[in-house]
């Protein structure tokens, strides 16, 4: 089922990060993970485990770690980029002299720089023009993932060839791979969520219950797959395992930090406050303004999208948002679909 031996590095020691470490190596290929913190890295070393982020996971002994970049870029096959968000294109920059003609990059973070309002592999073809760039996505949190309960996720590459072999290094008997080339829709599809995801978190904190985590997950695909392909995104792939199925996974899990920090928000914290509490880095509200932005250049609309915005950037209490969104102009569920 699988190919050879891959060499394989693994550039971020987040919990994400090392859950695909961990499957990579237990699919035999050799994997090597960098970060840029030298603590991290010894105690990665020491306990093969990383006891913050992933606690109780067990590394296999024959994972590497270094905090040298080179060494983690040099004569791999493939680079799985594993940094939030927010640090992809410093990251990039920081490989661009490492990287070979037609190397692999996998970006499995989630999305879009506030700035430029790229999607994250477009950042890293503009910081790394010769590397092919593929994407990895789906409703996967690491914790599970790290534990080899099965998940199915997607590989996004322009190339076929790619993406079936991004498929045969990664899948295995509890980690199923689909493939597809339609890496905007992709990334769209997991950038976007997490604001929904902080969305639903607010609803829970202000302890409303299923039937509005139901309409917030339908409305929520609703406002994505409208985005998504008015920029070129595929609808297909928002009813697929990085839109809906991502969703559902975000709003819904326990293991969600967009979902957590969005709780506390409903609770009536400050974003700044959820931030602080979460101790990790919330996509959601990096990837909400840019979300917001790029409603409105496409002339979109997206009203959870907005109120998101209004909640964490303009204190909005949370009440008063989803009173807003109940109370918007009255519609039609679905506008293509003709009266008898």
């Amino acid at each position: 089922m699988r190919g050879n031996m891959a060499n394989i590095s693994v550039i971020g020691a987040g919990s994400w990060g090392i859950a695909l470490a961990k499957l990579l190596c237990e699919n035999e290929h050799n994997v090597t993970v960098w970060s840029i913190l030298p603590e991290e890295i010894e105690m990665l070393k020491e306990n093969h485990e990383h006891l913050d982020k992933l606690p109780g996971v067990k590394l296999p002994e024959s994972m590497g770690f270094t905090t040298d970049l080179k060494e983690a870029a040099e004569g791999k096959d493939v680079l799985v980029l594993a940094v939030p968000s927010p640090f992809t294109r410093s990251t990039a920059h920081s490989l661009k002299n490492l990287v070979k003609e037609g190397q692999i990059i996998v970006n499995v973070a989630k999305g879009i720089e506030e700035a430029t309002l790229m999607t994250l592999s477009e950042v890293i073809e503009e910081e790394i023009p010769q590397a092919e760039v593929a994407v990895l996505s789906g409703p996967s949190h690491a914790e599970e993932v790290g534990r080899g309960i099965p998940t199915t996720i997607v590989v996004g590459a322009k190339r076929k060839e790619t993406a079936e072999y991004l498929q045969n290094i990664f899948m295995n008997q509890v980690f199923r791979v689909y493939t597809s080339p339609d890496v905007c829709g992709i990334e769209l599809g997991a950038a976007l969520k997490n604001v929904v995801a902080l969305a639903a978190g607010i609803a829970d904190g202000l302890g409303y219950g299923d039937n509005t985590k139901a309409a917030l997950i339908t409305r929520g695909i609703a406002e994505i797959a409208r985005l998504g392909t008015a920029m070129g995104g595929k609808a297909e792939t928002f009813s697929g395992l990085s839109g809906i199925g991502d969703l559902i996974v975000t709003c819904a899990s326990k293991h969600s930090r967009n979902r957590r920090a969005g709780i506390l928000i409903g609770q009536g914290k400050t974003m700044e406050e959820a931030m602080e509490e979460v101790k990790m880095v919330v996509e959601g509200v990096y990837s909400a303004k840019a979300a917001l932005k790029l409603a409105d250049q496409y002339k979109v609309s997206m009203p959870i999208i907005e109120q998101v915005n209004e909640v964490l950037f303009a204190h909005k209490p949370a009440a008063d948002a989803v009173r807003d969104l109940m109370l918007r102009d009255k519609k039609l569920e679905h506008s293509e679909l003709p009266w008898e």
